[in-house]
């Protein structure tokens, strides 16, 4: 049985990882309404990564012999400057999700809990990928420096993003 103190902060984290799917599409909608179609869809193959996470947690939780508690997820933001301000507030929230996930590694070794540690591992270490990829996304836009031809090559590249389901079912 999982204690209390970690159980509960992995539900707040599904909740977290669900508020990034909602902050991903509203990025998605908004590079797709601004003419980037591949930052649209670099950004909800983003949302359905934020998904499968918050449904991995989510079953951990409940492997563990807890409920998972959920709550409200709150509203995400619904415009933005510009491409490269999306991509400045990706890498923000990704540097958020890296605290959060420090936060719970931290606590689960104080706790004793060497299972959940070594779980939430494995999202310590994507995070380091996530915040890679935000960071050259957004160096790459923001040299182009709004010329719209650059710009839309950078786009065009983002369109060939693919969907690799990090936590595939068993058979």
């Amino acid at each position: 049985m999982i204690k209390e103190s970690i159980s509960r902060v992995l539900s707040e984290q599904v909740n977290e990882e669900y508020y990034s799917a909602y902050l991903y599409l509203a990025m998605s909608a908004y590079a797709d309404r601004s003419g980037f179609k591949g930052a649209a869809h670099w950004l909800f193959v983003q949302a359905r990564e934020e998904t499968a996470h918050a449904n991995h947690l989510y079953q951990y939780i409940l492997e563990r012999g807890a409920a998972p508690s959920l709550t409200d997820i709150k509203a995400s933001q619904l415009s933005f400057e510009s491409i490269t301000a999306v991509f400045e507030k990706v890498l923000a929230h990704e540097r958020h999700v890296s605290e959060l996930l420090n936060r719970i590694a931290a606590l689960a070794l104080d706790e004793n809990d060497h299972a959940a540690y070594t779980f939430i591992q494995w999202y310590v270490n994507e995070q380091v990928e996530e915040e890679a990829n935000a960071d050259e996304i957004l160096t790459q836009a923001k040299a182009m420096r709004n010329d719209a031809a650059l710009l839309y090559q950078l786009d065009a590249q983002l369109a060939k993003r693919k969907f690799i389901d990090p936590f595939p079912e068993k058979d």
